[in-house]
């Protein structure tokens, strides 16, 4: 096996032979020990934050309240607190609230300072380390509250407990004094209040409400019976929402399944739902088949996403797989029929909710996304076949409504190949091939390329023309789009709409896409600012999210932001993208002529290039998948069949959406 490093026949010195010697410059600066720096108590945080928190941009940002709030969902999965409350305050405050036990306020033992202060400007201090306080907890690094405290302006603590209130203040990280007693109290619990330094976040400290939102939803259908309150007491002007939202759901991960299945038809309104404990290990699932095409499969560790699954996915696959294909069998009742039906079978229409709560997880990576501890694939597997052979002896409608629907998706997949097979010998997926409305980049580095899909004939041509043709390729869509959300992959594969999308990108779709043979690194979505725009817009997502959802992981979907208006007066020329920019431009320039553009075929290929396409002057959105499971959830609801919770979505969010220009 060979690498990219240089491939000279010079071999390494014998063991205990002298390291060469490079001359050294001149103007060298001695490195010794002066040059090793100590970075003492939280400096380390503040010197490198992006290792503690991920990033220093919203993501970051939002991971800080993340973190206090764990520390709250701790303390309820011991079994000591029931309420949280996550309030936004004024002048980018943040305050978690809790009434759990409360931090240990007495001094410790060997450290000479209160527990307090301890857990607050330590990394690597806390509860966490020991089995009698905390069996299970999603944090195990002790370093969650303390990197909050350092990469805050300003943070204070309260604690209530044994009767008594203490409090204790500090400022990036460091104490302004030593704690104190307030007095008496009734109750207990831990208050947090802080304020990110904008130092550090220098893109942004406004928390999104709705990001919090769909997190602290997911941990109260993870917890049945906790109760989160999130008020949003900031001004309109800064950010605010005026929500006052409260999550709160004793039937658990069976509300939850309700959640995902919103604006899918079910094929029997029941919730399969178990809980099961073996070897200190706790199992809770919950799913539910609807006639969708679409596998949702949600698995979680100690309230922690494992976005990439691990042992404990792995585990329910083999077992739902292995129980379903008992059951037909049994039906066949010895008969020769069908052949086993696969995994992709039994889990098409499947949304699922997998949690266990294990004492001491074993995560791949830092980010905790995968859960590697090898006993828990048997243990799971064991227990879903148990509870799922129990629940079917006992519900043989239920599992012939799924069998039924797993059998319809095998002869569907072996459509799906036979399609693929065709398109193959047609030479449409592995050739060289490619549309013929496309217009191509002479480019053929797929980072530095990109490609415009563009909606209609007549601003593609615009498009063509004014593009840099270098880097730039242009792509027409015409017609009406198929809704891929209510569609099989086989129908997608073979739709005369999509095919040239499919093809122009290069890297394939569903099971048979590559991300290696991507030919564009950004696909820019451009299509006129109304409905009908949305609409296109909307449909591309849908497409991307289902069937090309490495493409949108990878942050390579983006959609472009043409102007509404030209605003101009003698030689000044502006554009604006909104209501808001147009009015401010005629205060700047009164008696100004404006030009509302009703779509990007009204803008010239100058005008286009100017507005739309330039690089340097051009205003396009990321797609970013925050949360998959919100992501999944809207797009059924928006795309669905299901005519009212889309309406209940509409009303909901109808007053805080931009307004068309219709």
């Amino acid at each position: 096996m060979s690498d990219s490093s240089d491939s000279s026949d010079t071999q390494a010195p014998e063991l205990g032979a002298p390291l060469s010697r490079h001359p050294e410059p001149e103007d060298h600066k001695a490195y010794d020990a002066d040059s090793i720096q100590v970075l003492e108590g939280l400096e380390a945080v503040r010197k490198r934050p992006g290792m503690y928190i991920g990033s220093t941009g919203p993501d970051g940002l939002h991971h800080l309240v993340y973190e206090i709030v764990d520390n709250s969902i701790d303390e309820a999965l011991a079994g000591h607190c029931n309420e949280v409350t996550v309030r936004l305050q004024t002048d980018h405050y943040v305050e978690v609230q809790d009434n759990g036990r409360g931090i240990p306020t007495d001094m410790h033992p060997s450290q000479g300072v209160s527990a307090l202060e301890l857990v607050m400007t330590r990394l690597h201090a806390g509860g966490k380390f020991e089995k009698d306080a905390y069996k299970v907890s999603g944090g195990l690094h002790g370093v969650g509250i303390s990197v909050v405290n350092a990469l805050s302006i300003f943070c204070e603590v309260e604690v209530h407990h044994h009767g008594k209130s203490y409090y204790q203040s500090y400022k990036t990280g460091n104490p302004d004094g030593p704690i104190r007693e307030l007095g008496t109290v009734d109750g207990h619990g831990t208050r947090v209040r802080f304020r990110p330094d904008e130092n550090i976040f220098k893109e942004t400290i406004d928390l999104n409400y709705e990001v919090l939102s769909h997190r602290l939803r997911q941990l109260a259908y993870l917890n049945k019976g906790l109760k989160i309150h999130l008020p949003d007491e900031r001004p309109l002007e800064q950010c605010g929402t005026g929500h006052n939202r409260t999550y709160h759901y004793q039937g658990g991960l069976s509300e939850f399944i309700l959640h995902l299945n919103e604006g899918k038809q079910p094929i029997d309104p029941t919730v399969i739902a178990f809980e099961a404990e073996r070897e200190s290990i706790v199992v809770e699932i919950a799913m539910q088949y609807n006639d969708g095409y679409n596998e949702n499969i949600h698995s979680y560790v100690n309230n922690i996403n494992t976005r990439e699954g691990g042992t404990h996915m792995a585990g329910f696959r083999a077992a739902l797989t292995r129980t379903i294909n008992d059951f037909m069998r049994q039906a066949q009742n010895g008969k020769k029929g069908n052949e086993p039906l696969s995994g992709e079978d039994v889990r098409e229409g499947l949304s699922a909710v997998i949690s266990i709560k294990i004492p001491e997880p074993q995560f791949e990576g830092q980010t905790k996304t995968k859960l590697g501890n090898s006993e828990v694939r048997g243990i799971v597997e064991s227990l879903v076949n148990e509870q799922l052979s129990d629940y079917f002896e006992r519900n043989p409608k239920i599992i012939a409504k799924i069998i039924d629907k797993s059998l319809t998706a095998a002869r569907a997949r072996a459509a799906a190949k036979r399609a693929r097979e065709l398109t193959r010998r047609k030479g449409f997926l592995e050739s060289t091939r490619l549309p013929g409305k496309l217009a191509d980049c002479a480019d053929r580095d797929p980072s530095r390329c990109e490609i415009f899909i563009v909606e209609g004939d007549s601003a593609g041509g615009s498009a063509k023309a004014g593009r840099n043709s270098h880097i730039q390729a242009i792509l027409p869509l015409w017609g009406k789009m198929l809704n891929s959300e209510k569609t099989r992959y086989d129908k997608v594969l073979s739709n005369e709409k999509l095919q040239p999308v499919i093809a122009a990108l290069g890297a394939g779709a569903g099971p048979d896409m590559h991300m290696s043979s991507l030919r564009y690194h950004k696909v820019i979505i451009m299509a006129d600012a109304d409905v009908d725009g949305s609409h296109i817009r909307c449909l591309l997502l849908t497409f991307f999210f289902r069937y090309m959802r490495p493409l949108v992981e990878g942050d390579h979907v983006y959609l472009a932001m043409p102007p509404l208006f030209k605003v101009e007066k003698g030689k000044n020329l502006h554009y604006a993208y909104s209501d808001r920019e147009r009015d401010t431009l005629l205060q700047q320039f009164p008696g100004a002529t404006v030009q509302r553009y009703k779509g990007l075929g009204e803008m010239n290929a100058e005008q286009l290039w100017e507005t739309t396409m330039n690089p340097e002057t051009r205003k396009i959105w990321r797609v970013k998948l925050d949360d998959l499971v919100e992501a999944d959830h809207i797009f059924s609801v928006l795309m669905g069949d299901e005519v009212a919770p889309r309406r209940s979505f509409i009303e909901e969010h109808a007053l805080s959406a931009e307004m068309l220009d219709i």
